[in-house]
């Protein structure tokens, strides 16, 4: 055990979890009100929404889980920054008009904005179990980076006192998320954010300069992974991989419900708009994370005898602690840890509140308690909150690490399913509400018999076309097929007269709310685009 970077490294979570409970008293409101314990009130400006969509985006098993993937697999695991960059733009024409029809009708959730939509309570319903289910294995996930990085500080891989230094954090995220809801991740997300920075700025300057450069860095890597290997035969190889990653992956993204509870939390639409002209800056740190899985690799962390037993038990996602203990002082190595602690907590908090959120609206209000007060549905959230924790928590103590994993995979294969109904419903009324619930059906079945097809050991499946083989992501494949089962039943059921139900929401609710720069005061309107 390193005293100086645990001494380090607790400080700075002090610090953190005397800020998760001050945050309680920060823009002070009545906590007892679901949009504001879950939302922060809608009062979040560009600054806050930024910190908190980084916080959200960027999570410790980011800093862990890309590094790890291309210091395993090399160029594939790149595939994490073109995804960003694709996804900004769908974002920036996307989520103000999710926000502006969100704030008109006091939706809290997705699922919230897909029932009023469809007058579908059955579709809200499938929106929301979705999300939960994707957000749970998101939260375990969070824990294992926790513990990867609990165990680097010199605490026992195995056993109750391995167990306890995770229990504690837990207790702590959990105290502070049920105090203060979605303030207290927002306010954490700004130390978090400075914390990464920091480490990022200091690898990529510090770890090249010992190792003799970029160049000599790229040349220690084994040549079949510094590039994609180029298709062979009747096939588009790791090039379609690559390619549907990136693609399938940037249209997840901003639909997982803690994303859209961070945009939803926004002051106006036209603080979203300017989130994703600086969020951008993210992607640069992403691309720069990434190349140190390349530097790990090339000053040989895996070769250590003394890190031997933490990738035998880790396996590649131990090589970003390992390079920082390999090339810095004791005490940076705390900051760079708390970067990646902080970066477990943050998000976590704002999935639990996210999950919690889909719980109390779309499945208490809706069929359990519909006449419940607006303090029984706080609290009601608050609760959903430590169980959803609880949950993730006892999944990484009594599974393998690979586990949470494999069911992550899953998420983001059952996640995509909900972007037809929530995506193209802010553009269009003409898919059928039990078109959209039976192509979701197709796509889940389709994209999960995928996943055990691979024996839940990765994501990509080989599509066999007119004699070609096209490697791609299960997600994007299984959305096409949800797209189209959805398509062609809308047609069926409209030339049958099957009723639609009564849409909720009018064009007018989609228009993109732009402050007027002019007097500084209210909100002016812009034009939207057709709602067909």
């Amino acid at each position: 055990m390193q005293w100086s970077t645990l001494i380090v490294f607790l400080l700075l979570f002090v610090l953190v979890t005397v800020l998760g409970f001050v945050a309680a008293h920060w823009r002070k409101a009545d906590l007892n009100q679901l949009h504001e314990w879950g939302l922060g009130g809608r009062r979040f400006g560009t600054w806050v929404t930024w910190f908190l969509l980084g916080g959200d985006v960027y999570t410790a098993y980011t800093f862990i889980a890309v590094p790890a993937l291309v210091f395993g697999a090399g160029a594939l695991g790149f595939f994490a920054v073109p995804y960003t960059i694709i996804a900004y733009p769908i974002v920036f024409a996307v989520l103000p008009r999710l926000w502006y029809v969100a704030h008109k009708h006091n939706y809290v959730t997705g699922a919230d904005f897909v029932r009023g939509r469809y007058d579908s309570p059955l579709l809200g319903l499938l929106v929301a179990i979705t999300g939960i289910l994707a957000t749970m294995p998101y939260i375990a996930l969070q824990l294992v980076g926790m513990e990867v990085v609990i165990s680097a500080l010199g605490f026992p891989m195995s056993g109750w006192a391995a167990d306890l230094p995770l229990l504690t954090a837990f207790v702590i995220l959990a105290a502070f998320t049920y105090t203060s809801g979605l303030r207290a991740p927002a306010l954490i997300a700004i130390i978090k954010d400075s914390l990464v920075y920091i480490t990022v700025i200091a690898t990529v300057v510090i770890i090249p300069m010992q190792l003799g450069g970029f160049g000599k860095i790229f040349a220690a890597v084994p040549p079949a992974k510094v590039l994609l290997a180029a298709p062979v035969g009747q096939s588009l190889g790791m090039y379609s991989a690559f390619a549907t990653l990136a693609l399938g992956s940037a249209l997840a993204l901003f639909i997982y419900p803690h994303v859209l509870t961070g945009v939803l939390s926004a002051k106006n639409a036209r603080t979203l708009t300017r989130n994703m002209a600086f969020l951008p800056a993210y992607t640069l740190v992403l691309g720069l994370l990434a190349l140190l899985g390349f530097m790990a690799l090339a000053a040989g962390v895996d070769k250590v005898p003394q890190y031997a037993p933490f990738f035998k038990q880790y396996a590649n996602s131990f090589a970003v602690p390992a390079l920082l203990m390999h090339s810095f002082p004791g005490w940076f190595v705390g900051v760079g840890f708390a970067a990646i602690v902080i970066g477990a907590l943050v998000p976590a908090a704002i999935m639990s509140i996210a999950a919690s959120n889909l719980w109390t609206r779309s499945i208490y209000r809706a069929y359990i308690n519909p006449r419940c007060t607006e303090a029984q549905e706080a609290s009601q959230a608050k609760l959903a909150s430590l169980v959803v924790k609880f949950g993730a928590l006892v999944f990484v103590l009594a599974l393998p690490a690979t586990y949470a994993i494999q069911f992550q995979l899953l998420g983001g294969i059952w996640i995509i399913q909900i972007l037809p109904a929530l995506v193209f419903g802010l553009y269009t009324r003409w898919f059928h509400r039990y078109a959209l619930a039976l192509g979701w059906l197709a796509g889940m079945t389709a994209g999960t018999a995928i996943a055990a097809h691979l024996k839940f050991a990765g994501s990509i499946y080989p599509l066999h076309v007119f004699g070609y083989a096209i490697p791609g992501y299960a997600a994007l494949y299984s959305l096409i097929l949800n797209i189209a089962v959805a398509a062609a039943l809308t047609v069926l059921l409209r030339l049958l007269g099957v009723a639609g139900g009564q849409d909720q929401t009018t064009p007018g609710d989609y228009r993109a709310a732009v402050p007027d720069r002019d007097s500084g005061a209210g909100d002016g309107q812009m034009a939207a685009p057709p709602t067909l």
